[in-house]
């Protein structure tokens, strides 16, 4: 088997395709799995014995849908709140002097933040009027007019749902805001990013439906996340927007497999995981896309990485930091099968060798 690499063509407007290879034989045998450092590089073969439906040799395991967190370290995530509003209670750049000019209306400012804003730092706000003063309609137009108009839309709505919010206008239609400190997840990451650019957010950010959320008041979950064991799994078990990984609570989050870690190796961790937004902070003007661009990271950014991942590698039983995308992978899967199977017998992490071979190999 061949993993993702993109298609190649001399074609003038050539798609951009990626592609697997899978081969089928009835003959006994080695298997033979082609690996890539990235979609277009040449491939390197490695060792194994067994190939499973992920392209790992790991165990013949199928990771499905959950609507619980298999980890009892992990709270279950849900997306966002949804504003249903027609612009009215979200402000845009171009709007923004004009709402804070009002000294009413300017106290029920919040930043708003989806994936998109959250990655490259771009500046949104909304009306945020979950405690709104009934005083405060009457002496504010601007607030006035905009809740107005929302509650004239959902009232004229073709949908039920819709209709039955009308009766307070002031209020985002779906609200699930974290009452504390949390961490916000993008719905999807970018392909050549080595980390999650995941982020720890204040209970007054407030969070849109295109961003993931869970309560995260020690910064443990920020932590988590942002190690190479999470998107070693995200990127081997979640899903794709074009080769973008695709965030997914019940199929990435709610099944990673994370064992229970002592009080002493939990606190590590957490310091760990403030180090590297500490690191982030001493350039505060860069965007996450700007510090995770892999061709720029920070020497101080990846040196808090390369702390954590040796604190998260321990948690997941690695004896050592791990070494490669396919060490982590085995140990995974491993961790997976005995909380899913506890009475199976586990796969442990094989060391691997690479072989470099031309693309002109997988004919065969």
């Amino acid at each position: 088997a061949h993993r993702t690499f993109e298609w190649t063509s001399e074609a003038p407007l050539k798609a951009a395709v990626h592609c697997v290879i899978v081969g089928f034989t009835k003959r006994q045998g080695g298997c033979r799995l082609f690996d890539y450092v990235s979609v277009r590089s040449a491939p390197n073969e490695l060792a194994t014995g067994f190939i499973n439906a992920y392209l790992v040799d790991g165990p013949n395991v199928l990771v499905e849908k959950r609507m619980k967190p298999l980890s009892p370290s992990l709270p279950e995530i849900e997306s966002g709140s949804k504003a249903v509003d027609w612009g009215y209670l979200t402000i845009e750049e171009g709007e923004i002097d004009e709402v804070r000019a009002d000294p009413v209306a300017k106290k029920y400012i919040r930043p708003y933040l989806g994936g998109d804003e959250l990655i490259n730092n771009i500046a949104r706000w909304c009306l945020w009027l979950e405690e709104l003063d009934p005083k405060d309609i009457r002496k504010s137009k601007l607030l006035a007019d905009r809740v107005a108009e929302v509650q004239s839309k959902r009232a004229a709505s073709k949908k039920a749902p819709t209709r039955a919010i009308s009766s307070t206008p002031h209020l985002f239609g779906e609200r699930r805001q974290p009452s504390t400190a949390y961490l916000g997840i993008p719905q999807t990451f970018s392909e050549s990013r080595r980390y999650a650019t995941a982020a720890r957010l204040p209970k007054t950010t407030i969070a849109s439906i295109k961003l993931f959320t869970a309560p995260d008041q020690d910064g443990y979950l920020f932590a988590i996340i942002s190690s190479s064991m999470f998107i070693v799994w995200q990127k081997t078990v979640g899903g794709r927007l074009k080769s973008d990984p695709s965030f997914s609570n019940t199929l990435v989050w709610n099944n990673l497999p994370l064992p229970l870690v002592g009080d002493g190796l939990r606190s590590r961790i957490i310091a760990a995981g403030q180090a590297i937004l500490e690191a982030r902070e001493s350039y505060p003007q860069r965007s996450l896309a700007e510090h995770y661009n892999p061709l720029s990271m920070d020497a101080g950014l990846v040196a808090a990485h390369d702390n954590l991942d040796r604190l998260v590698d321990s948690a997941f039983g690695a004896k050592r930091t791990c070494a490669s995308v396919r060490e982590r992978q085995n140990i995974l899967f491993a961790r997976y099968q005995e909380m899913t199977d506890p009475l199976g017998v586990s796969a442990e992490p094989k060391a691997t060798r690479t072989r470099r071979t031309s693309k002109g190999s997988k004919g065969k």
